[in-house]
């Protein structure tokens, strides 16, 4: 056996209670991590290239495909035109001329707020909290699959896995507690393109994201299975091993990654578990949420989640809303959408309000999106369902330094393709990393002889939704 794998194999037989957390780490091993020194801090708090206006984001994924002209965009030349035919120049993903049918939207829009935004009836909290949404309704991404798509949303790459962008944002700023990951996703199940959408890929090891499953046991392997001044001891003797080892080996400085993930792992044993305990929020609060007292699963207790991890330094914060059977990919019926809504409209709500309330909106930036939206059309007359849509669709930002109660951009009249101000994934993530202080142009990892960065060649930063 090597002597690298020797040393594999010890750092597995000495980690005892630790689990799968602090292995993460073990992924990363090459590229420009090789560069650093032992001396580096990879988790280390960073200066931003810019003045930021966010220090931390919760992201909503909606997987599955929401439909933008029965949520946020609405149209009513498409109501008007139920039912007519319409020729379009592509059908999931096939070029050419296809003959389809006009579909209304199944709720009724209406205005909210005091800049008389309209959203459909599917979000009714959601459009009493417009005022303070910057609704996108140009999204453009590249492909009509669930897997690309959703890869693309979180990777910036469409064909590739690439790191994500809860790790380039932990690479680019660093955590600011250390006793919790610096990117964690809240989710039962993982969405389509599985765990790749929280990976670092080629980014240090200690930035991919930690996963936290609703329910009994939110964060497996964290509780110590040896008493904790003897783990204390334990981890110390194991960094020094480690840090002999990294000295004599500078090309193998991804090591110091993993001394940070144990690190990481031990002080997660204490302060975990009292992140993850709800039982001293107020009966208030949790009724906004939509929880109930001793509630462990749904996506009220994701939000509250989030926020309480916000609360405690935590930078990125991914709440993915996939059920093991169900989302929202509404092929056959689009009427599956409202039971999908009343599980995450009034959550959603109560977790703007809440960072309001505690002064944390206005450095907290909240962004809701999907992977695509869904066609204004179908091949058959009066179908129930929609299919994929990746020409144009919606998401919105709020808080973390963006305009409240605006509309960027716009679809044609029937919500088929971008009519003004297209906004594309890149763009997107390009204006994501400027509100929290970095130049997307600028935050880059030397890999396999080239320089890489989330929004690849491409990216615009939309300053028309910055305040």
């Amino acid at each position: 056996m090597s002597s690298f794998n020797q040393r594999r194999q010890f750092l597995r037989q000495t980690s005892s209670g630790l689990g799968g957390i602090a292995l993460a780490a073990l992924l990363s091993e090459e590229s420009q991590a090789a560069r650093s020194t032992v001396a580096d801090d990879p988790l280390a708090e960073k200066s931003p290239h810019l003045v930021p206006k966010a220090k931390r984001i919760i992201f909503l994924y909606m997987t599955g495909g929401v439909s933008h002209v029965d949520s946020f965009d609405p149209k009513p030349e498409l109501i008007a035109n139920h039912g007519k035919t319409i020729t379009v120049d592509n059908w999931q993903g096939k070029v050419g001329e296809f003959t389809r049918y006009l579909k209304k939207p199944n709720w009724k829009f209406r205005q909210g707020g005091e800049s008389g935004i309209e959203v459909s009836d599917l979000f009714p909290h959601l459009r009493d909290t417009v005022d303070d949404l910057t609704i996108i309704r140009s999204m453009e991404t590249d492909h009509t699959n669930h897997y690309e798509s959703t890869l693309g949303m979180h990777c910036g790459s469409w064909t590739f896995a690439r790191p994500s962008i809860g790790s380039w944002i932990s690479y680019g700023l660093g955590t600011a507690n250390r006793n919790l990951p610096s990117f964690v996703v809240v989710a039962p199940h993982a969405p389509y393109a599985g765990t790749q959408t929280w990976g670092s890929d080629f980014l240090p090891g200690c930035h991919q994201g930690t996963q936290f499953l609703p329910g009994e046991n939110p964060v497996p392997n964290v509780n110590p299975r040896v008493a904790s001044q003897f783990q204390r001891r334990e981890l110390d003797l194991l960094k020094r091993a480690n840090e002999r080892h990294a000295s004599d080996r500078p090309e193998d400085a991804a090591l110091e990654a993993r001394i940070r993930s144990y690190e990481t792992a031990f002080g997660m044993q204490s302060e975990a578990p009292e992140a993850l305990d709800l039982s001293e929020e107020t009966e208030s609060t949790l009724r906004a949420y939509g929880i109930e007292p001793g509630q462990k699963t749904g996506f009220g207790w994701q939000c509250l989640v989030a926020r309480r991890l916000a609360e405690r330094g935590v930078r990125f914060i991914e709440l993915i809303d996939v059920g093991s059977a169900n989302n929202w990919d509404a092929h056959g019926d689009i009427a599956t959408h409202a039971p999908l809504a009343r599980n995450v409209d009034q959550p959603i709500a109560a977790l703007i309000a809440d960072l309001k309330q505690r002064g944390m909106f206005d450095d907290t930036l909240v962004v809701w999106t999907t992977e695509f939206g869904r066609t204004p059309y179908h091949e058959t007359a009066n179908h129930p369902g929609r299919e994929h849509h990746h020409q144009v669709f919606s998401s919105w930002l709020a808080g973390g330094g963006v305009k409240g109660g605006i509309v960027h951009g716009s679809s044609d009249e029937f919500g088929i393709a971008v009519s003004d101000n297209r906004v594309h994934v890149h763009d997107f993530h390009a204006t994501i990393l400027h509100l929290l202080g970095l130049n997307h142009e600028q935050l880059t990892f030397r890999h396999a002889g080239r320089d890489y960065r989330l929004t690849d060649v491409h990216g615009h930063v939309v300053k028309n939704v910055i305040a």
